[in-house]
């Protein structure tokens, strides 16, 4: 390639750098692939234990008749007539006090793991049947309160335990499986409670199994959610952050306080709130339980939730999907010092070389994903680099035939594998840490082929032949 003007030898490196865009959306995809089998293993692992929970509750679900009008029949022989239908009216307490403690493990499968956990729920909640409902089409005296029920919910209830105790007026009540609230799918459980409309004392307590994290949808006039836990790693999201939260190296505590005015909900309705809908699978959070027929037909819009999730600090196939995308850079720093040797050096660089230093480089990848499920990013990251620019340093120097420019070749690829990690720690700044460093690049480019001339056939080659 060397007989060839310096204009063909960079269009003819910039089309085996294209061809390299191939194997690099291989890989790519095989970090997809990778991850999505990480997790389904995280799936394997928490089968049977309980998925991220939702919980909510209690509440009071207290059935009444209202009055309902009907037309039968069409035209002149329509009948009009009025009969009572039974229906449900949801009151949430006046105020309520959570208290959750998290006890996290870490389960392995293979060369994959999955955070899962045993919570303690117990708390205190105070209904009052309200003076005047101000509910359309519910009067006080159609109140079946001698039916209430007392209603928990819990989105994945495989993770409950045969330990849960609920009192009202410290009355204990026997508990059964379902009737949870629309807010988790309608799983959890409930207990009948024949109520005389008094201001009552609810207390409630129960052991629940779980994974990845844990989600409070608040309800009342007032809640207060305790969390505590020995996980260093928390991420708090959902609607309602935490008004007073400590993190550290022996675990976290976190207070969440919220009203009614925050959730926009009266005390009283008839439409029970449905699940949330900030959760989606993967990214770290608790899942909504999914919205059956029956849920639909019930639900108010969504609810709004506080969420806690027990992250990993290092998730490693972000990380190494965004290495993946800095792939070009590393590529074409290379080809571009390998292409100055070319052109301004003299060396004789053939095309095939160019795409084995290419086939190297796109190597790294594949080493750093294999090694990293293994060892963590941080020493695949290193052992990958060494052993690429290891190779492509010795390569160099039988290309170049210079162990001094071998050697440039080597520091090249040592800086630039720094950069990119450095890169890959600075979120909020890589974008103006790598447009600085590009335009540098560009600049000493510019100044090392200011006296090229990319329109003359040959003369390099021609001179050294």
């Amino acid at each position: 390639m060397s007989s060839r003007s310096p204009g063909i030898r960079l269009l003819v490196v910039g089309l085996v750098a294209a061809v390299l865009t191939v194997p690099l959306l291989m890989v790519y995809m095989l970090v997809r692939d990778r991850e999505s089998q990480s997790q389904a293993a995280q799936a394997a692992i928490t089968a049977g234990w309980g998925g991220p929970q939702v919980v909510s509750g209690p509440v009071l679900a207290i059935p009444y008749l209202r009055d309902e009008t009907i037309t039968e029949g069409a035209g002149n022989q329509a009948v009009t007539r009025t009969r009572q239908v039974r229906a449900e009216l949801y009151l949430s307490p006046a105020a309520q006090t959570v208290r959750t403690a998290i006890e996290p493990e870490k389960r392995s499968y293979s060369i994959y793991s999955s955070v899962i956990y045993r919570a303690r729920l117990d708390g205190t909640a105070r209904f009052r049947l309200p003076d005047e409902l101000a509910v359309d089409g519910v009067r006080r005296d159609r109140l079946l309160l001698d039916e209430a029920e007392l209603r928990f919910g819990v989105s994945d209830p495989r993770g409950l335990q045969q330990d849960a105790r609920v009192t009202a007026g410290r009355a204990p009540v026997a508990l059964q499986p379902g009737k949870g609230v629309a807010s988790s799918g309608n799983s959890g459980f409930y207990g009948k409670l024949a109520w005389d409309g008094a201001p009552i004392e609810v207390a409630w307590s129960y052991d629940l199994r779980g994974s990845h994290g844990i989600a409070l949808v608040p309800r009342g006039g007032e809640t207060r959610w305790e969390v505590t836990s020995p996980w260093p790693h928390p991420s708090f999201g959902g609607e309602f952050l935490p008004d007073k939260r400590e993190v550290g190296d022996s675990g976290f505590s976190a207070t969440f306080g919220v009203t009614n005015l925050a959730l926009g909900q009266a005390l009283a309705v008839t439409a029970d709130p449905g699940p949330p809908q900030l959760f989606q699978p993967g990214d770290g959070y608790p899942m909504a339980p999914a919205m059956t027929d029956r849920t639909a037909a019930s639900v108010g819009g969504p609810s709004m939730a506080a969420s806690i999730a027990l992250t990993d600090p290092v998730d490693l196939y972000s990380r190494v999907d965004r290495s993946v995308k800095y792939g070009f850079l590393f590529i074409g720093f290379t080809f571009l010092a390998l292409l100055m040797f070319d052109v301004v050096g003299g060396a004789r660089v053939a095309t095939a070389e160019y795409l084995l230093t290419g086939a190297g480089l796109v190597l790294f990848f594949v080493l750093l994903l294999a090694f990293a499920e293994v060892i963590g990013f941080t020493w695949a990251y290193l052992l990958a680099s060494a052993a690429i620019i290891a190779l492509l340093t010795a390569y160099s120097a039988a290309v170049l035939q210079s162990r001094r420019r071998a050697g440039f070749i080597g520091a090249l690829l040592v800086s630039l594998y720094a950069t990119i990690y450095v890169l890959l720690s600075l979120e909020a700044y890589s974008l103006v840490v790598g447009s600085v460093l590009l335009f540098a690049a560009l600049a000493g480019v510019m100044y090392a082929t200011r006296n090229v001339d990319w329109s003359n056939v040959g003369q390099t080659g021609e001179a050294q032949d």
